[in-house]
């Protein structure tokens, strides 16, 4: 009886860990955000384990069925499409109800999105605040005006097709200077990050088509102070 919260890659097959593979082949089922898309790494290292849906338009109707399996002495792994579950992808509800039920739950290190961003960026990153993605309608103004006086690096995930309109919001509350950092197809053969100002990085995405998975990683207020500040003695 376990539960195993097992990252995958964000971008090449080979950042998987052996002992991922390993987790993944001993289980008596693997719990999938799509299984379409974990088949491919699956078949890629000859794991045979069945896989089951478990995505956030199933997850309350599927979370009791699979703490029965578990209570029943199975062990189950659970993966989402690249990454770490539970990062900005289903599996809280699973590891909360897992440890309410006094099931063991043990999640292996590996792939997440954010923290090759973070580094790459060339923020400081001894103090950051992860906020995934922000609200889309109701509470996103409020939600980008706070970010105004937040005094730690920022690490925001967005969709590619909401990349540009982010960067005009983010100009009007925080004004063209402040820092920022952009990846995306991170790990893949077309990874990029691009950093500079908030205007300098949004000409550069407004002038071509943006694809892949998006991280923003932008200076804390107390960064941009320093910054000015810089530039003043120059």
């Amino acid at each position: 009886m376990k539960l195993y919260i097992v990252p995958t890659p964000v971008g090449n097959l080979g950042d998987m860990t052996f002992r991922a593979v390993e987790v993944l082949k001993g289980a008596d089922l693997i719990l999938a955000e799509d299984t379409r898309t974990s088949r491919v790494v699956m078949q890629h290292y000859g794991i045979t384990t069945p896989l089951q849906p478990y995505h956030i338009f199933n997850e309350h109707q599927t979370l009791h069925r699979v703490v029965e399996r578990l209570l029943s002495g199975q062990v189950i792994a659970l993966v989402t499409d690249a990454g770490t579950p539970g990062i900005s992808d289903p599996g809280f509800l699973l590891v909360r109800e897992a440890v309410r039920n006094g099931i063991p739950v043990e999640t292996l290190p590996g792939a997440t999105a954010f923290v090759p961003a973070l580094v790459d960026s060339a923020l400081p990153c001894d103090r950051f605040v992860f906020l995934g993605f922000l609200p889309h309608k109701k509470g996103r103004q409020t939600a980008i005006k706070l970010l105004a006086e937040e005094k730690r690096t920022m690490v925001i995930y967005e969709s590619p097709y909401r990349l540009v309109k982010l960067l005009d919001e983010l100009i009007a509350v925080l004004g063209e200077e402040r820092q920022v950092s952009v990846s995306r197809e991170i790990s893949k053969l077309h990874a990029e990050t691009m950093r500079g100002t908030l205007r300098e990085v949004h000409d550069h995405f407004a002038a071509k088509e943006v694809k892949g998975e998006i991280v923003v990683v932008l200076s804390a207020e107390s960064d941009a102070a320093v910054s000015e500040e810089e530039k003043d003695t120059e």
